[in-house]
């Protein structure tokens, strides 16, 4: 089985290597932890076994250990800027070893493999071998989704956007065009940080779970995002309008 416990221990102890009083850093640990108990809760409410409820934690706990050494070496988490945290992630966790400081026991290994390196990817390039990793990936995703739109609603704009000025930036009419048209964002045409926040407001197609849908949908957070923003450029700002009445829209339909 699997011990939780010692693995929370474990991160802890990873993450002392770092700069805890960088800003990044503080913000990647608490979004870890916040998300494992997200992950937890999720397959609580789909009524999983223990193992898998504890595996789907531990999972949660792991996604984005590729973070810390991404912002030491490149100082962002923009990886079409530096790396896919996710491959480095799986490179350090089963490559480097770190993985036997968590977890004792090798059956997981590959649940936890592909969940990690499908987390942040786009739904079409999600690649599993059977119903298990499907479900294990479409936890993780949900469940970092879930925390991501929640920091966004109250973390510093330099933070959460790697922007001070982001309200005097324009939307790309590239991804303000796939948004619209396929609901869903190719991250590697993202050129502004107003394209990052339409990238986040495309996570309301992405989720699997109606469960943390609606942790979203009634606590609100599409539109604090909103209501943070008013753009100098009124074309930007209609945009960014239009973009969250279809959210809003899709939310009260789904």
């Amino acid at each position: 089985m699997i011990d939780i416990r010692k693995a929370k221990q474990e991160f802890k102890k990873y993450v002392s290597n770092y700069d805890i009083k960088n800003d990044r850093i503080r913000v990647k640990i608490a979004h870890i932890e916040r998300t494992a108990s997200i992950a937890k809760e999720i397959a609580q409410n789909l009524k999983l076994s223990e193992e898998d409820i504890q595996l789907a934690e531990l999972i949660g706990l792991l996604h984005d250990i590729g973070r810390f050494e991404q912002v030491k070496k490149y100082n962002t988490f923009i990886d079409k800027n530096s790396v896919n945290h996710g491959q480095l992630g799986v490179q350090i966790l089963f490559e480097q070893g770190l993985i036997y400081n968590f977890l004792e026991d090798r059956q997981y290994d590959e649940i936890i493999r592909k969940s990690i390196l499908n987390h942040n990817r786009n739904k079409a390039n999600i690649e599993t071998s059977n119903d298990r990793e499907k479900m294990h990936t479409n936890i993780i995703r949900d469940a970092d989704k879930t925390d991501i739109i929640y920091m966004l609603t109250f973390e510093k704009k330099e933070t959460a956007w790697e922007s001070n000025e982001i309200e005097k930036q324009k939307a790309s009419d590239e991804i303000y065009q796939e948004f619209i048209e396929n609901q869903s964002i190719n991250y590697q045409n993202r050129k502004t940080s107003v394209d990052n926040l339409i990238s986040h407001f495309a996570y309301v197609y992405d989720f699997s779970y109606d469960c943390a849908l609606q942790v979203i949908k009634h606590k609100d957070y599409f539109k604090i995002i909103y209501q943070r923003f008013k753009f100098e450029d009124k074309e930007t700002q209609n945009k960014i309008d239009e973009i969250y009445k279809i959210v809003e829209q899709y939310l009260e339909k789904r």
